[in-house]
């Protein structure tokens, strides 16, 4: 019976979706978060947008957060976040690619993420197999096999082998969960007993 070392992954995106806007000087271009808010306030009625602009010659584009929303619908501490250009704030609404979709056409993702690692517990001291719980601040595009593949240090071919000799089981939705993009509460376990490079592989996992 396997005995497992469990390690979760704490995975963030590194660069927020840039969408393509009709830029009216330069044509069609990615657009990308500037980090900054606009607040408008007529009467009792608020606009909020996040602004984006051209990577090419910085045109703005904004992106709606409030319409027309009655002042004291609004929590304070959410209109204060707004006009102090909250990071926290904008980073939220720059990874959110639903909203983002829901007024842009085409959006340009990025694979690129950090891993934060953390032991679950001290693990057996020989432990023969891994399970991974992966969590994610906000949404990727990266699929589980290249994040696989790149934090344990091993192919994806390699992957795709463990896979079909039931060494590698993915606790998700559905088949080919492999080449599906990270899914926040994913668990990954690999039966690494027959691996000659096991301990390097454990070691990777957590490093």
């Amino acid at each position: 019976m396997s005995s497992y070392l469990r390690i979760r992954w704490a995975i963030t995106p590194k660069i927020a979706p840039r969408p393509f806007i009709n830029c009216n000087r330069c044509g069609t271009k990615p657009y990308q978060c500037s980090g900054k808010f606009r607040v408008n306030a007529n009467g009792k009625r608020i606009d909020a947008w996040l602004v984006y602009r051209c990577i090419d010659c910085d045109n703005s584009w904004n992106f709606g957060i409030l319409e027309r929303c009655n002042r004291r619908d609004i929590e304070p501490a959410l209109l204060q976040a707004l006009e102090s250009n909250d990071a926290a704030l904008a980073r939220q609404h720059a990874f959110d690619v639903v909203a983002l979709r829901g007024q842009v056409g085409r959006i340009e993702e990025f694979p690129d993420v950090a891993v934060h690692k953390q032991r679950l517990g001290d693990g057996p001291k020989a432990a023969t197999a891994l399970e991974l719980r992966l969590t994610l601040e906000t949404m990727t595009s990266l699929r589980l096999d290249r994040l696989l593949a790149g934090e344990l240090d091993i192919s994806r071919s390699r992957l795709q082998a463990l896979e079909e000799r039931r060494l590698l089981t993915v606790d998700s939705d559905g088949a080919k969960a492999l080449r599906k993009p990270v899914r926040t509460g994913t668990v990954v376990r690999i039966d690494l007993s027959s691996e000659p490079d096991r301990q390097a592989i454990m070691t990777a996992a957590g490093r």
